[in-house]
C-alpha cells in the first residue's frame, strides 16, 4: 500500500481503470506548461528537493575551532511543493462502471484536473514564490510587448520576439504560449499573407508549437532547444483515496514538483 490508499477505496479495477482514463483524457489539453519545458521525473513521492548544483557558505563547525583552510559549504536545493485537489465519484457511477458502462459521469473530475493543471502552468508560467519558484515570465529580462486584441497583428510581434531571441544567441525552434482569449483570436482569424494566422505563426516559430495555455497573462514566446526550463516531478499527477459514505466516494488529484529557470534568456514575455 502507498500514500494514494487506492486499496482501501471501494473501487473495483474497472472502477479505477476509468477514472484514471477519464483523469489523463480532462488533464491533457490543460496541461499547457509541461509541452513548453523540460519535464524531468516522476521521481517519486519521496523526492523531496531539487538540486540547484550550488552551495551557500557555512560560518561555523561543529568542531571549533575550524581547522585552518577549511571549506565549510551546505548544497542548495529547491524544495518541491505539493498540492491536493478533492472531488467526488458517485457510488452509483461506480456501480455502472462495473456493469460496463463506459459514458460515466466525472463532473467533479473536470473541475478538480483544471484547477491541478492551472496551479502547475501558473507555478511555471508566473512563479510560486511561496515556494521559492520564479516563473518564466517574471525571468524574461527583455521589453515586454503588448500583443493587442487583433490577431493579424500577431504574427509581426512575434517575429520580433523570435528575432530578439536570436539576437542574444537562443536557437529554436521557438514555441508560442498563449492565454485562452488570444488563442481563440488566432484560430479564429482570417487569412494573413496567404495563411492562416495559426499556420504563419508556426512558420515563424521554426516550426514549433502555438500552445493554449490556461493560467497565462498574455504570452510567451519561448525556446524550445532544451536545457533551459526545467519542471521536476516528485510524484505526477495521481489519483488517490481520501474516504467514502453509502453515496459517494471522495477522491482527489495529487501532484509534487518544483520549477525552475535555467536561462532567463531563453524566453520573451508580451502582454495583452
Amino acid at each position: 500500500m502507498d500514500h494514494l490508499f487506492r486499496e482501501l477505496a471501494p473501487i473495483s479495477a474497472a472502477g479505477w481503470k476509468q477514472i484514471d482514463a477519464e483523469a489523463r483524457e480532462r488533464l491533457v489539453p490543460h496541461l499547457a506548461a509541461r509541452r513548453l519545458v523540460d519535464v524531468v521525473g516522476p521521481h517519486g513521492w519521496d523526492h523531496s528537493a531539487t538540486g540547484l548544483g550550488r552551495v551557500s557558505t557555512l560560518g561555523s563547525s561543529p568542531a571549533e575551532p575550524a581547522p585552518n583552510g577549511a571549506a565549510l559549504r551546505q548544497r542548495t536545493v529547491l524544495p518541491l511543493a505539493e498540492f491536493r485537489i478533492p472531488f467526488t465519484v458517485s457510488r452509483t457511477e461506480l456501480g455502472n462502471a462495473d456493469r460496463g458502462a463506459d459514458d460515466l459521469e466525472f463532473d467533479n473530475l473536470d473541475a478538480a484536473a483544471r484547477q491541478a493543471a492551472l496551479i502547475e502552468n501558473r507555478a511555471v508560467f508566473h512563479g510560486w514564490e511561496e515556494a521559492g519558484m520564479t516563473g518564466i515570465a517574471a525571468s524574461a529580462p527583455y521589453p515586454v510587448a503588448s500583443l493587442g486584441a487583433e490577431a493579424n497583428a500577431y504574427p509581426h510581434i512575434v517575429a520580433q520576439a523570435v528575432d530578439a531571441l536570436r539576437e542574444a544567441g537562443i536557437d529554436g525552434p521557438y514555441g508560442l504560449a498563449i492565454g485562452p482569449a488570444g488563442y481563440r483570436r488566432i484560430v479564429e482569424s482570417a487569412e494573413h499573407g496567404g495563411l492562416l494566422v495559426f499556420d504563419h505563426l508556426r512558420r515563424i516559430l521554426g516550426g514549433g508549437k502555438v500552445v493554449r495555455s490556461p493560467g497565462l497573462d498574455g504570452a510567451l514566446v519561448l525556446s524550445l532547444g532544451g536545457g533551459d526550463f526545467f519542471l521536476d516531478l516528485g510524484q505526477d499527477l495521481s489519483v488517490g483515496y481520501s474516504h467514502h459514505d453509502a453515496d459517494t466516494v471522495s477522491l482527489y488529484l495529487e501532484e509534487s514538483f518544483s520549477f525552475r529557470v535555467a536561462e532567463a534568456n531563453a524566453a520573451i514575455a508580451l502582454s495583452d
